[in-house]
């Protein structure tokens, strides 16, 4: 269940690092809001998710995942441009990314 919960907050770590550029410096009111929410549920989900994962891999994880997702939902919405090398790059963050969940033992 700890792995789900990583991944879930990682995915809200994209949320909030979106809204974050999109609210102007906390000008806009609905990006705000949406910063601060994806961050206290983020932050929530991390610190839970680390009762069982190791801090060193559960806040790589989350990182990791967080940064992907907005890299990609940048291309995708023309934020940033979309090159094979940036994908390529993504996918091997993907790739360390599955590759701690794997050799994770848990707590020592």
């Amino acid at each position: 269940m700890s792995w789900i919960v990583l991944v879930v907050s990682g995915m809200f770590e994209a949320v909030w690092a979106t809204a974050l550029g999109k609210s102007e410096g906390f000008t806009k009111l609905w990006p705000s809001i949406i910063f601060v929410t994806g961050l206290g549920l983020s932050m929530f989900g991390l610190g839970w998710a680390m009762r069982e994962i190791p801090t060193p891999t559960a806040y790589a994880v989350w990182v990791g995942i967080g940064a992907s997702l907005t890299v990609i939902w940048a291309m995708i919405t023309g934020d940033s441009e979309v090159s094979w090398l940036r994908i390529l790059l993504i996918l091997g963050l993907v790739g360390c990314i599955v590759g701690l969940k794997l050799i994770d033992t848990g707590h020592s």
